[in-house]
């Protein structure tokens, strides 16, 4: 029975372990797209591509299905680019359902407009 239990104990260790490696890596993949997608020479369609090549080079290419990129602006004005990144959510080993995962990462872009100021 305890050994049961200390078994049950060590394989949710190991899931929790699992799920917060896979979410970290999709969280820095994300940025360092959204970093890539923002200098002035690149756009949205750059940080997607980056974001895709991050994530299947360190885990497996389903979690790079459903990768979106946009250039937004803020309330303030300020230009940002942002990248999304939904992924399954690994429940057993790196097997689960699609969309369990939702991370973002932005950047500010190169291209800010200058206003002339009041």
């Amino acid at each position: 029975m305890v050994a049961a239990l200390l078994m049950f104990v060590a394989l949710a260790v190991f899931q929790l372990g699992l799920t917060l490696y896979v979410r970290n890596t999709l969280i820095a993949s994300a940025s360092e797209g959204a970093r890539y997608g923002a200098r002035a020479d690149a756009g949205p369609g750059d940080a997607s591509s980056r974001t895709v090549e991050l994530i299947t080079t360190a885990l497996n290419p389903s979690y790079a299905a459903d990768v979106s990129a946009a250039q937004r602006v803020t309330s303030g004005g300020v230009r940002v680019v942002e990248v999304t990144v939904s992924a399954p959510f690994p429940i057993l080993g790196v097997i689960g359902p699609s969309g369990a995962m939702s991370v973002s990462g932005r950047a500010f872009s190169e291209q800010q407009v200058i206003g002339t100021g009041p």
